[in-house]
């Protein structure tokens, strides 16, 4: 009787031991070595930086292309409106076109063919001698005569507005030829059509 108490101690001693084997956490695996990327797919990460590369260089150059042209859309703009607007001098007491009046009206022609919707007001002036009556009609007759000029080589009439300020307006303050000369003048106005203008090429 003594023998067997022995031996179920024993026993339950060893189920015990077992039981508490089982119950330990298997090992965490290795982990997975690490492969070296192989040569295709480095090519490819390449071929991808390398095509983002592109767009965005082909971004750049697009927003730089269309600045430029902006640029020169608006250089030429401002180049016609400047010819447009460039006044002509005469000399005493005469409404004839001088040769130099001429060229500068000639300029003025192509970028009026160019731009239909464009139309003008031309101010004839002149210097403070003689009286009021008699320099207010010589500027009637000398923005007529630069009027006449260009309606001779094709600009229509009806785009083509005169007006005279005589002696009223002087752009150089003094008695003397030097003032004289800068106030026999026709100036041009642009009164229609300024935004749209488009330089001739």
């Amino acid at each position: 009787m003594i023998g067997k108490t022995r031996v179920v101690p024993a026993a339950l001693l060893a189920v015990a031991a077992a039981a508490a084997c089982s119950k330990k956490q298997p090992p965490a695996p290795p982990p997975a070595p690490v492969q070296a990327p192989n040569q295709d797919s480095i090519n490819a990460a390449r071929a991808r930086e390398d095509s983002i590369a592109r767009a965005e260089q082909a971004r750049r150059d697009s927003i730089a292309r269309a600045q430029a042209e902006a640029d020169r859309l608006r250089a030429a703009h401002d180049a016609a409106v400047n010819t447009l607007t460039q006044v002509i001098h005469f000399d005493f007491d005469s409404d004839a076109l001088t040769d130099e009046a001429k060229a500068a009206l000639d300029a003025k022609i192509p970028i009026l063919n160019a731009n239909p919707g464009v139309q003008i007001r031309i101010a004839g002036n002149t210097d403070e001698r003689g009286s009021d009556e008699y320099n207010q009609a010589l500027g009637q007759r000398r923005a007529a005569a630069a009027k006449r000029y260009l309606t001779q080589h094709g600009i229509a009439d009806n785009r083509i507005e005169i007006i005279s300020y005589g002696e009223e307006r002087p752009v150089a303050q003094g008695h003397d030829e030097s003032a004289w000369s800068q106030n026999r003048r026709d100036e041009f106005e642009i009164t229609a059509g300024a935004d749209d203008i488009k330089g001739v090429q």
